[in-house]
Protein backbone atom coordinates (compact mmCIF):
# COMPACT_ATOMS: atom_id res chain seq x y z
CA UNK A 1 0.00 0.00 0.00
CA UNK A 2 2.76 2.58 0.76
CA UNK A 3 4.37 1.71 -2.58
CA UNK A 4 1.08 2.31 -4.39
CA UNK A 5 0.62 5.66 -2.62
CA UNK A 6 4.08 6.74 -3.70
CA UNK A 7 3.44 5.66 -7.29
CA UNK A 8 0.22 7.69 -7.40
CA UNK A 9 1.85 10.76 -5.83
CA UNK A 10 4.65 10.62 -8.39
CA UNK A 11 2.15 10.22 -11.22
CA UNK A 12 0.05 13.14 -10.00
CA UNK A 13 3.10 15.39 -9.68
CA UNK A 14 4.30 14.36 -13.13
CA UNK A 15 0.94 15.06 -14.76
CA UNK A 16 0.57 18.44 -13.03
CA UNK A 17 4.06 19.43 -14.17
CA UNK A 18 3.29 18.39 -17.74
CA UNK A 19 0.08 20.37 -17.96
CA UNK A 20 1.08 23.53 -16.09
CA UNK A 21 4.33 23.84 -18.06
CA UNK A 22 6.40 26.93 -17.18
CA UNK A 23 3.36 28.83 -15.86
CA UNK A 24 2.49 29.40 -12.22
CA UNK A 25 -1.18 28.62 -12.71
CA UNK A 26 -3.24 27.12 -15.51
CA UNK A 27 -6.96 26.56 -15.83
CA UNK A 28 -7.46 23.18 -17.46
CA UNK A 29 -10.08 21.88 -19.87
CA UNK A 30 -11.73 19.97 -17.00
CA UNK A 31 -14.32 22.39 -15.54
CA UNK A 32 -13.22 23.68 -12.14
CA UNK A 33 -9.79 22.02 -12.25
CA UNK A 34 -6.70 24.25 -12.01
CA UNK A 35 -3.05 23.22 -11.79
CA UNK A 36 -0.34 25.20 -10.00
CA UNK A 37 3.45 25.34 -9.91
CA UNK A 38 5.86 27.33 -7.77
CA UNK A 39 9.64 27.13 -7.93
CA UNK A 40 10.40 29.03 -4.70
CA UNK A 41 8.73 29.71 -1.35
CA UNK A 42 6.34 32.68 -1.36
CA UNK A 43 5.63 35.40 1.19
CA UNK A 44 2.20 35.29 2.87
CA UNK A 45 -0.56 36.43 0.53
CA UNK A 46 -4.17 37.31 1.34
CA UNK A 47 -6.64 35.66 -1.02
CA UNK A 48 -10.03 33.97 -1.06
CA UNK A 49 -10.44 30.21 -1.35
CA UNK A 50 -13.61 29.14 -3.11
CA UNK A 51 -15.34 25.94 -1.91
CA UNK A 52 -12.73 23.50 -3.14
CA UNK A 53 -10.36 20.61 -2.64
CA UNK A 54 -6.62 21.26 -2.97
CA UNK A 55 -4.07 18.49 -3.35
CA UNK A 56 -0.34 19.26 -3.16
CA UNK A 57 1.39 16.43 -4.98
CA UNK A 58 4.86 17.83 -4.29
CA UNK A 59 6.07 20.55 -1.93
CA UNK A 60 4.41 22.09 1.12
CA UNK A 61 1.85 24.84 1.61
CA UNK A 62 0.60 26.71 4.67
CA UNK A 63 -2.75 28.43 5.10
CA UNK A 64 -3.77 30.68 8.00
CA UNK A 65 -7.31 31.52 9.08
CA UNK A 66 -8.37 33.08 12.34
CA UNK A 67 -5.12 32.39 14.12
CA UNK A 68 -5.03 28.74 13.07
CA UNK A 69 -2.46 27.29 10.70
CA UNK A 70 -3.17 24.48 8.25
CA UNK A 71 -0.13 22.85 6.64
CA UNK A 72 -0.56 20.34 3.84
CA UNK A 73 1.84 18.41 1.64
CA UNK A 74 1.73 15.24 -0.42
CA UNK A 75 -0.03 13.11 2.21
CA UNK A 76 -3.06 15.34 2.76
CA UNK A 77 -5.70 17.40 0.98
CA UNK A 78 -7.17 20.71 2.07
CA UNK A 79 -10.94 21.15 2.10
CA UNK A 80 -12.59 24.58 2.05
CA UNK A 81 -16.35 24.14 2.26
CA UNK A 82 -17.30 27.84 1.91
CA UNK A 83 -15.56 30.87 0.40
CA UNK A 84 -12.88 31.89 2.90
CA UNK A 85 -10.46 34.86 2.96
CA UNK A 86 -7.17 33.29 4.04
CA UNK A 87 -3.47 34.05 4.18
CA UNK A 88 -1.60 31.44 2.14
CA UNK A 89 2.02 30.73 1.33
CA UNK A 90 4.20 28.09 -0.27
CA UNK A 91 6.84 27.01 2.24
CA UNK A 92 8.69 24.27 0.32
CA UNK A 93 9.55 24.68 -3.37
CA UNK A 94 12.64 24.94 -5.56
CA UNK A 95 13.64 24.90 -9.23
CA UNK A 96 14.70 21.26 -8.87
CA UNK A 97 11.64 20.23 -6.82
CA UNK A 98 8.82 22.68 -7.50
CA UNK A 99 5.64 22.80 -5.46
CA UNK A 100 3.00 21.15 -7.67
CA UNK A 101 -0.69 21.21 -6.78
CA UNK A 102 -4.17 20.99 -8.19
CA UNK A 103 -7.36 22.63 -7.03
CA UNK A 104 -10.86 21.39 -7.78
CA UNK A 105 -13.88 23.59 -7.17
CA UNK A 106 -16.64 21.83 -5.29
CA UNK A 107 -20.04 21.63 -6.96
CA UNK A 108 -22.65 21.67 -4.20
CA UNK A 109 -25.38 20.11 -6.41
CA UNK A 110 -23.17 17.00 -6.64
CA UNK A 111 -22.68 16.99 -2.87
CA UNK A 112 -26.42 17.33 -2.26
CA UNK A 113 -27.29 14.65 -4.82
CA UNK A 114 -24.97 12.16 -3.14
CA UNK A 115 -26.28 13.04 0.31
CA UNK A 116 -29.83 12.34 -0.88
CA UNK A 117 -28.98 8.69 -1.48
CA UNK A 118 -29.98 6.33 1.29
CA UNK A 119 -26.97 4.06 0.69
CA UNK A 120 -24.43 6.78 1.53
CA UNK A 121 -23.65 7.07 5.23
CA UNK A 122 -21.96 10.24 6.49
CA UNK A 123 -20.74 10.92 9.99
CA UNK A 124 -23.51 12.70 11.91
CA UNK A 125 -20.98 14.68 13.93
CA UNK A 126 -21.18 18.39 13.21
CA UNK A 127 -18.02 20.21 12.15
CA UNK A 128 -15.90 21.78 14.86
CA UNK A 129 -14.05 24.95 13.94
CA UNK A 130 -13.90 26.93 10.68
CA UNK A 131 -15.05 25.60 7.31
CA UNK A 132 -11.53 24.53 6.39
CA UNK A 133 -9.79 21.28 7.24
CA UNK A 134 -6.89 19.02 6.39
CA UNK A 135 -7.82 15.47 5.41
CA UNK A 136 -5.63 12.45 4.86
CA UNK A 137 -5.23 11.23 1.30
CA UNK A 138 -6.09 7.58 0.74
CA UNK A 139 -5.02 5.39 -2.16
CA UNK A 140 -8.58 5.51 -3.52
CA UNK A 141 -8.85 9.30 -3.34
CA UNK A 142 -5.40 9.84 -4.84
CA UNK A 143 -6.23 7.42 -7.64
CA UNK A 144 -9.41 9.42 -8.38
CA UNK A 145 -7.41 12.62 -8.75
CA UNK A 146 -4.90 10.86 -11.02
CA UNK A 147 -7.74 9.65 -13.25
CA UNK A 148 -9.14 13.18 -13.39
CA UNK A 149 -5.74 14.45 -14.54
CA UNK A 150 -5.46 11.64 -17.13
CA UNK A 151 -8.54 13.06 -18.85
CA UNK A 152 -6.41 16.02 -19.95
CA UNK A 153 -4.59 13.64 -22.28
CA UNK A 154 -7.91 12.43 -23.69
CA UNK A 155 -9.85 15.69 -24.24
CA UNK A 156 -12.71 13.98 -26.09
CA UNK A 157 -13.50 12.01 -22.92
CA UNK A 158 -13.68 15.02 -20.59
CA UNK A 159 -17.34 15.90 -21.15
CA UNK A 160 -18.41 12.28 -20.57
CA UNK A 161 -16.25 11.30 -17.62
CA UNK A 162 -15.22 14.32 -15.55
CA UNK A 163 -18.43 14.51 -13.51
CA UNK A 164 -18.34 10.78 -12.82
CA UNK A 165 -14.84 11.10 -11.38
CA UNK A 166 -15.77 14.26 -9.46
CA UNK A 167 -18.72 12.40 -7.94
CA UNK A 168 -16.34 9.67 -6.84
CA UNK A 169 -14.00 12.24 -5.28
CA UNK A 170 -16.86 13.89 -3.37
CA UNK A 171 -18.15 10.46 -2.32
CA UNK A 172 -14.76 9.52 -0.86
CA UNK A 173 -14.48 12.83 1.01
CA UNK A 174 -18.00 12.37 2.39
CA UNK A 175 -17.05 8.90 3.61
CA UNK A 176 -13.96 10.20 5.39
CA UNK A 177 -13.50 12.03 8.71
CA UNK A 178 -14.26 15.42 7.08
CA UNK A 179 -17.51 14.22 5.51
CA UNK A 180 -19.60 15.83 8.25
CA UNK A 181 -18.15 19.23 7.35
CA UNK A 182 -19.43 18.95 3.79
CA UNK A 183 -22.74 17.48 4.91
CA UNK A 184 -23.44 20.42 7.23
CA UNK A 185 -22.82 22.98 4.46
CA UNK A 186 -24.96 21.15 1.91
CA UNK A 187 -27.89 20.04 4.09
CA UNK A 188 -30.91 22.32 3.81
CA UNK A 189 -31.98 23.77 7.14
CA UNK A 190 -28.72 23.02 8.90
CA UNK A 191 -27.28 26.06 10.71
CA UNK A 192 -24.05 25.74 8.74
CA UNK A 193 -25.96 25.65 5.46
CA UNK A 194 -27.94 28.75 6.43
CA UNK A 195 -24.72 30.52 7.37
CA UNK A 196 -23.22 29.47 4.02
CA UNK A 197 -26.12 31.28 2.34
CA UNK A 198 -25.16 34.45 4.17
CA UNK A 199 -21.50 34.01 3.21
CA UNK A 200 -22.44 33.55 -0.45
CA UNK A 201 -24.68 36.62 -0.33
CA UNK A 202 -21.84 38.83 0.94
CA UNK A 203 -19.45 37.46 -1.67
CA UNK A 204 -21.95 38.16 -4.47
CA UNK A 205 -22.94 41.60 -3.11
CA UNK A 206 -19.74 42.82 -1.48
CA UNK A 207 -20.06 46.37 -2.87
CA UNK A 208 -23.47 46.92 -1.29
CA UNK A 209 -23.90 48.38 2.20
CA UNK A 210 -24.20 45.57 4.74
CA UNK A 211 -26.84 45.52 7.45
CA UNK A 212 -26.46 42.46 9.64
CA UNK A 213 -30.24 42.43 10.23
CA UNK A 214 -30.81 42.00 6.48
CA UNK A 215 -28.13 39.33 6.32
CA UNK A 216 -29.79 37.43 9.16
CA UNK A 217 -33.02 37.50 7.15
CA UNK A 218 -31.20 36.02 4.14
CA UNK A 219 -29.95 33.23 6.37
CA UNK A 220 -33.26 32.74 8.16
CA UNK A 221 -31.58 33.16 11.54
CA UNK A 222 -31.52 35.58 14.43
CA UNK A 223 -28.76 38.20 14.44
CA UNK A 224 -26.90 36.77 17.45
CA UNK A 225 -27.21 33.22 16.10
CA UNK A 226 -25.87 34.32 12.71
CA UNK A 227 -22.93 36.09 14.35
CA UNK A 228 -22.06 32.98 16.32
CA UNK A 229 -22.21 30.56 13.38
CA UNK A 230 -20.62 33.02 10.93
CA UNK A 231 -17.58 33.42 13.17
CA UNK A 232 -17.45 29.67 13.74
CA UNK A 233 -17.23 29.00 9.98
CA UNK A 234 -15.05 31.92 8.85
CA UNK A 235 -13.19 32.99 12.03
CA UNK A 236 -14.42 36.55 11.50
CA UNK A 237 -17.55 38.69 11.72
CA UNK A 238 -19.74 39.44 8.66
CA UNK A 239 -18.36 43.00 8.45
CA UNK A 240 -14.75 41.78 8.66
CA UNK A 241 -15.51 39.21 5.97
CA UNK A 242 -17.01 41.85 3.68
CA UNK A 243 -13.98 44.11 4.17
CA UNK A 244 -11.53 41.38 3.19
CA UNK A 245 -13.57 40.44 0.12
CA UNK A 246 -13.76 44.11 -0.92
CA UNK A 247 -10.02 44.67 -0.51
CA UNK A 248 -9.08 41.52 -2.39
CA UNK A 249 -11.46 42.41 -5.22
CA UNK A 250 -10.05 45.95 -5.39
CA UNK A 251 -6.53 44.54 -5.57
CA UNK A 252 -7.48 42.25 -8.46
CA UNK A 253 -9.04 45.16 -10.35
CA UNK A 254 -5.93 47.30 -9.92
CA UNK A 255 -3.27 44.69 -10.60
CA UNK A 256 -5.07 42.61 -13.23
CA UNK A 257 -7.29 45.20 -14.94
CA UNK A 258 -5.30 48.42 -14.53
CA UNK A 259 -7.79 50.45 -12.48
CA UNK A 260 -6.45 53.29 -10.36
CA UNK A 261 -6.91 53.09 -6.59
CA UNK A 262 -9.75 55.64 -6.45
CA UNK A 263 -11.82 53.89 -9.11
CA UNK A 264 -11.23 50.46 -7.60
CA UNK A 265 -12.21 51.71 -4.14
CA UNK A 266 -15.50 53.13 -5.46
CA UNK A 267 -16.31 50.01 -7.45
CA UNK A 268 -15.96 47.72 -4.42
CA UNK A 269 -18.07 49.92 -2.17
CA UNK A 270 -15.68 52.31 -0.38
CA UNK A 271 -16.82 55.92 0.01
CA UNK A 272 -13.63 57.14 1.70
CA UNK A 273 -10.35 56.94 -0.24
CA UNK A 274 -8.31 57.45 2.93
CA UNK A 275 -10.11 54.60 4.70
CA UNK A 276 -9.55 52.37 1.68
CA UNK A 277 -5.82 53.14 1.60
CA UNK A 278 -5.47 52.61 5.33
CA UNK A 279 -7.26 49.25 5.34
CA UNK A 280 -5.52 48.12 2.15
CA UNK A 281 -2.09 48.76 3.63
CA UNK A 282 -3.06 46.95 6.84
CA UNK A 283 -4.08 43.83 4.88
CA UNK A 284 -1.50 43.77 2.07
CA UNK A 285 1.47 45.52 3.69
CA UNK A 286 1.76 48.50 1.34
CA UNK A 287 -0.38 51.21 -0.23
CA UNK A 288 -2.54 50.44 -3.29
CA UNK A 289 -0.32 52.54 -5.57
CA UNK A 290 2.93 50.87 -4.49
CA UNK A 291 1.33 47.42 -4.66
CA UNK A 292 0.09 48.00 -8.22
CA UNK A 293 3.45 49.44 -9.26
CA UNK A 294 5.29 46.40 -7.88
CA UNK A 295 2.98 44.08 -9.82
CA UNK A 296 3.41 45.97 -13.09
CA UNK A 297 7.20 45.99 -12.66
CA UNK A 298 7.20 42.21 -12.50
CA UNK A 299 7.43 41.79 -8.74
CA UNK A 300 3.93 40.34 -8.52
CA UNK A 301 4.88 36.80 -7.56
CA UNK A 302 3.35 37.10 -4.11
CA UNK A 303 -0.08 37.67 -5.62
CA UNK A 304 -0.39 34.08 -6.82
CA UNK A 305 0.21 31.42 -4.19
CA UNK A 306 -1.26 28.02 -4.90
CA UNK A 307 -4.98 28.05 -4.31
CA UNK A 308 -8.44 28.58 -5.69
CA UNK A 309 -9.82 32.03 -6.23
Amino acid sequence: MPERMEELREELARRIAAHVGPEQRRTTEVPGLTVHRRTAPTPPCSMTYEPSLIVTAQGLKRVELGGRTYTHGSSHYLLASVALPVVARVVEASEQTPCLALSLKLKMPIVRELLSREDIAVSPDGPKGPAIAIGELTVELLDSFCRLMRLLDQPREISFLHELIEREIVFRVLQGPEGGRLRAIATSGDQSQRTARAIAWIKDNFARPLRVEDLAEVAGMGVSTLHHHFRALTAMSPLQYQKQIRLQEARARMTMHGLDAGSAALEVGYESASQFTREYKRLFGQTPMRDSRAFRSGDGSRLEPLGVR
